[in-house]
């Protein structure tokens, strides 16, 4: 595993509709391995791998460039730039935060109201985006707007950082790692890692863009691929934080206990040939793995296996504390099984028959 290809692609920046220094990375990382490569007219990049046998199946793998970030939609006379969520972004965790803005990667801060200026009302919620501001040290509406126009993309600063010693049993790298856009750097670094072997069918690997605002680019892969299945790999909710006295509910996911395995979620129900297939092989090679919560968050399968007459499809994850924040955590084990587990169960797929259910 190349942890610092993980690393190059959670510090770039690529909020939805924006992704093209994470294509570039990529593009240059599996141009190489792959028979063709291209970018599709919405920003997809296609890699495909011709098969080593006629087998005449084409299966595809997706993992989306983009991240959750923001978007500048006005400014004040004090020279304070105000913006919205692009992607799904909860305003909790925004306070005090530092951003990069536009292309040129101005420094910001997100403010708001000083603590001492709310009533003990306000300090009761969170506060709303509306009264979230950026502060790239502007001192006028014209100086603000003339370093961010309008519609100027915002991502958050966070430096990649190896944390402590630990990881998933029997992983070839150990250990954990913070840094932005897990969700879902995590899954591309997965498919290159996939696209250095050979497989007995045609791999259509898409590196997907504007997953967080719908699905996108998928969408439009699925229709224009037309693959006989798919997989989608991604960088998912891990909740297995400490919770209040009493409480006991089953978490999402857990880090360090292998990828997840999604059975269904809020935009498909996986398919179960694919399921089955994922659980047997992690079985036969000894890959930990968990079954991600049912029915939580989307990925791209949602849209795929709606495309043509219907794809097969299943996803993948890897478990990452606080997606879609300024920063989060994921296992560098769960990682490395991941990338086991799917490689393992793509040369299993030409054994298990498609036709019929």
């Amino acid at each position: 595993m190349d942890l610092n290809l993980l690393e190059r692609l959670s510090l770039a920046r690529g909020a939805s509709g924006d992704e093209g220094a994470v294509r570039s990375i990529l593009a240059e990382v599996v141009g190489p391995l792959v028979d063709e490569l291209q970018v599709d007219t919405i920003g997809n990049l296609i890699a495909i791998k011709r098969g080593a046998s006629q087998s005449g199946l084409k299966v595809m793998v997706a993992a989306h460039m983009d991240e959750v970030g923001l978007m500048v939609v006005g400014a004040d006379n004090n020279g304070f730039l105000r913006f919205r969520p692009v992607g799904g972004v909860d305003a909790r965790v925004l306070l005090a935060n530092r951003v990069l803005v536009g292309p040129e990667g101005i420094p910001g801060v997100i403010g708001a109201k000083p603590v001492h200026l709310t009533s003990p009302k306000e300090r009761e919620a969170p506060l709303p985006v509306e009264q979230l501001y950026i502060d790239i040290g502007a001192k006028s509406k014209d100086e603000a707007l003339g370093a961010a126009p309008l519609g100027t993309y915002v991502t958050f600063d966070t430096p990649f950082t190896r944390l402590g010693a630990g990881g998933a049993q029997g992983a070839a790298e150990s250990g954990r790692v913070a840094g932005k856009a897990f969700d879902d750097r995590a899954g591309c670094c997965v498919l290159a890692e996939l696209l250095a072997e050979s497989y007995p069918f045609d791999l259509l690997a898409v590196f997907t863009v504007q997953e967080e605002v719908g699905l996108r680019g998928a969408q439009v892969a699925a229709y224009a691929l037309c693959p006989d299945l798919a997989f989608a790999l991604e960088g998912t909710v891990c909740d297995d934080a400490p919770r209040p006295e009493g409480e006991d509910v089953s978490p999402t996911t857990r880090l360090g206990f292998g990828p997840a395995i999604t059975i269904t979620d809020a935009s498909v129900v996986a398919d179960r040939r694919l399921v089955e297939l994922l659980m047997d092989t992690a079985e036969r090679e000894g890959i930990p793995c968990q079954v991600k919560q049912p029915n939580v968050g989307g990925t791209d399968i949602g849209a795929i296996h709606l495309q043509r007459g219907g794809i097969p499809t299943a996803a993948l994850s890897v478990p990452c504390r606080y997606i879609h924040s300024p920063e989060s955590i994921l296992d560098l084990g769960d990682l490395e099984n991941c990338i086991r587990l799917m490689r393992a169960s793509l040369m299993r797929l030409p054994s298990i028959p498609w036709k019929g259910r």
